[in-house]
């Protein structure tokens, strides 16, 4: 089952980094407290931090969607890129349940978790090995 499909890798990656810039990246960097109102979180009176660590993390995201780009044009750095893939989601499926189980999130986050865990099989479906 690992790696069904590990012969459409760059095809998946291009398809998942543009959405993710899209989707996640470009919103969170540039509008973080909106972006977080819109999942459901209340936004601090003083939302200094907030915004930092939104920016922080949609950076992060941006530059782990450019790699993706770039694996996706370079077969042989695919099975690293699909395994920092799967180990940075891997945290994020981790990071939700945390949140949900303390109560702590919004409800959008805990719906996420479902999200997180079916790009983590996709993930594994289209691993291109090596």
């Amino acid at each position: 089952m690992i790696g069904i499909w590990g012969a459409h890798a760059a095809t998946f990656l291009r398809v998942l980094a543009t959405g993710t810039v899209l989707l996640l990246g470009l919103p969170m960097f540039f509008w973080p407290l909106r972006w977080a109102a819109a999942l459901g979180w209340r936004i601090p009176d003083h939302p200094h931090l907030a915004i930092y660590f939104g920016r922080c993390l949609a950076g992060v995201v941006l530059v782990l969607s450019a790699a993706a780009f770039r694996a996706a044009s370079a077969p042989a750095l695919q099975p690293f890129y699909f395994d920092l893939l799967l180990g940075a989601v891997g945290v994020m499926v981790i990071v939700h349940v945390w949140g949900a189980v303390r109560r702590i999130q919004p409800l959008s986050e805990t719906i996420e978790i479902a999200f997180w865990l079916a790009l983590f099989v996709l993930g594994l479906l289209f691993h291109p090995g090596g």
